[in-house]
């Protein structure tokens, strides 16, 4: 059973935990440093109109989480999104949770839509956005991570109005 939840300042930790393992994996998130729970917490705390949700197993133990936050460049009525799962544990229907959560926040927070940048060469995240009826909509070529490496990003959006 996944139980899906607000998240709050006290997940930052298990939460920066969880992240630094699908960094230090690569090849699925632009992501190229590790994050300390304060720097996620600061995150979490910088935008009010962010929402962030974690799936937990039936003893607590975090399994994902997602967030959307207003989008720099589409303005206030787009969110971005992004979602972690933990190393090992993907296709278990996490994903699945935290999204229905997401887009009821999402929704109920007013936001028109989600867009979804994912590395052209995740065939997971592709999939896991495809089978939540996000649609193609651009690209973007030569992004440069922080790392130095170059990918490019497959644009997703999901419309919520």
């Amino acid at each position: 059973m996944i139980h899906v939840r607000r998240a709050g300042a006290l997940d930052a930790a298990p939460m920066a935990e969880l992240l630094n393992e699908v960094i230090a994996r690569g090849g699925t998130t632009a992501l190229t440093d590790p994050v300390s729970a304060e720097h996620l917490a600061g995150w979490m705390a910088a935008d009010p109109r962010a929402i962030w949700h974690v799936a937990e197993d039936e003893a607590g133990a975090l399994l994902g989480f997602q967030w959307v936050e207003p989008h720099p460049r589409h303005g206030a009525g787009v969110a971005q999104i992004a979602t972690f799962a933990r190393v090992g544990r993907t296709g278990l229907g996490i994903g699945s949770a935290l999204f229905r959560a997401t887009e009821a926040a999402a929704r109920g927070a007013g936001y028109a839509w989600i867009d979804a940048e994912i590395r052209a060469d995740n065939a997971g995240g592709l999939a896991y956005y495809q089978s939540r009826g996000f649609d193609d909509y651009g690209r973007i070529e030569g992004y440069r991570m922080a790392n130095g490496q170059v990918v490019d990003k497959v644009l997703k959006r999901f419309d919520l109005d």
